[in-house]
């Protein structure tokens, strides 16, 4: 036991409570507070909720062309009902797993709300009218984000909604549009397509997922027109007004949208208020705690880590960040060890067809004047795309042509999450290409492609 470290962590989502885990198995006290559902509001009040959603649209869309693969069309109705049920049941039983695991591991639980007495005190009103004064050798903040409202616009949880107004969904709307056209806009733009509405998608660049590969996202808009998505491309909503039946949508180049509703996909800000950071000399930047490498803020026994730490938004970079943390409250690593890169973290967004990169980008690469090797292979070259009757997407990776080591790649297709992990894996371990063609695979199946890529 470490009798000199107490480790007072304030936020239980991915990244608070992976500290806490991994902090306990190190010896060190540590005290977890959250205020709202532990396990994380972002992570089970946003991601697995719309992950879920997504896969039973995913379902009803799979069902409607059977008969491409011999099989007469059967098409499902969705039972609204039993699709809350399942949500409610998946978050729950990640909180609790949660709860149990830390439970086990002696960790101190207590929901409330904290803020920062002083730089090693911490005051917690605790959610059962108790307060808490505790004392703390380390701190991590990891409060997590909430929806991003724009000025113009009031969301009223009936007729113009944020992300978390969306599930458990109450009813499917029969038409939507969807301000923003981000890796959340085009995940509910995908999500409401599948369950029928009729969905406008407000894309304030000339591409949906600007920054994203522009293959990649001619691939996705593609699909979405194919599937009778609007798409109002270079224009910015600017007022958003109730009518009598449904919401009136304006955008700056005069372009109108009138939908029974309106889903706010506009990004996220940071949870920092009322902890009592500015009091304490913590350092912020809009609402975000700049960290080093080590997620050390300013004051180097206060780190921050996941959302609020402003880096990748992503519930696996809050994971390791959080282990990083419990690392470096006990004196660092003992062993090897690899400083976090961001540049190398894998992301997907759960479409149709599902998209995922790794890396470097192609288009940086060339904006840098580096020199790289891109290669790209279609899905439907491989066997296994043909039997699943989805040819869409492809697989890109890109690589040093000097050295053979892979620095890069995207994939747009089914099982494109999963599939990336190889990409990622090979960046993170400075693999060759020649790793990936030499690797006996898997026949028949979508992992082909990366073989026939690193060629």
């Amino acid at each position: 036991m470490n009798v000199d470290k107490q480790l007072v962590i304030i936020g239980g989502g991915p990244a608070g409570h992976s500290a806490a885990s991994a902090a306990a198995r190190r010896g060190v006290a540590v005290t977890l507070i959250e205020r709202e559902i532990l396990g994380g509001a972002a992570h089970l009040l946003d991601c697995v909720p719309s992950k879920a959603m997504i896969a039973t649209g995913g379902a009803m869309s799979f069902t409607d062309n059977l008969s491409g693969m011999g099989l007469e069309d059967r098409s499902a109705q969705v039972d609204v009902a039993a699709l809350t049920a399942r949500i409610e049941s998946i978050k729950t039983r990640l909180s609790n797993d949660v709860h149990t695991l830390l439970e086990s591991q002696g960790v101190n639980i207590i929901i409330g709300t904290a803020r920062l007495a002083s730089a090693h005190t911490v005051h917690v009103d605790a959610a059962d009218g108790t307060t808490h004064v505790l004392e703390a050798s380390d701190i991590l903040i990891s409060t997590g984000s909430r929806p991003r409202i724009p000025n113009f616009v009031t969301p009223d949880g009936n007729r113009i909604l944020t992300t978390r107004d969306c599930y458990p969904p109450r009813i499917f709307p029969e038409s939507v549009t969807i301000i923003g056209s981000g890796v959340t806009g085009v995940e509910f733009a995908h999500m409401f397509a599948s369950f029928g509405s009729k969905v406008t998608l407000v894309v304030s660049r000339q591409q949906v997922l600007p920054g994203k590969d522009p293959e990649v996202a001619a691939v996705l808009e593609e699909s979405f027109l194919s599937r009778g998505l609007r798409l109002f491309k270079g224009a910015r909503a600017t007022s958003v007004e109730v009518t009598a039946d449904g919401v009136r949508v304006v955008c700056d180049d005069g372009r109108v949208s009138e939908t029974t509703h309106v889903v706010l996909a506009i990004g996220s800000l940071p949870n920092t208020e009322g902890l009592g950071l500015e009091e304490v000399g913590v350092v912020t930047d809009g609402g975000y705690i700049p960290i080093n490498r080590h997620c050390q803020s300013n004051i180097e026994h206060i780190y921050a880590a996941g959302d609020v730490s402003g880096k990748l938004p992503l519930s696996s970079v809050a994971s390791m960040q959080g282990r990083k943390v419990a690392e470096q409250v006990v004196g660092g690593p003992k062993g090897p060890h690899r400083h976090l890169d961001y540049d190398k973290a894998a992301s997907a967004i759960f479409t149709e067809p599902e998209i995922a990169d790794v890396g470097l980008a192609e288009a940086d690469a060339f904006a840098s004047g580096r020199k790289i090797r891109v290669t790209k292979v279609p899905f439907s070259t491989t066997a296994k795309a043909l039997i699943n009757n989805d040819s869409r997407g492809f697989v890109k990776i890109i690589s040093d042509p000097a050295t053979g080591e892979v620095l890069g790649g995207s994939i747009v297709g089914r099982h494109a999450a999963e599939l990336i992990s190889v990409i990622a894996l090979a960046v993170t371990a400075n693999l060759k290409v020649t790793d990936i063609e030499e690797s006996l695979l898997v026949h028949p199946a979508l992992a082909e492609a990366l073989a026939d890529a690193a060629e």
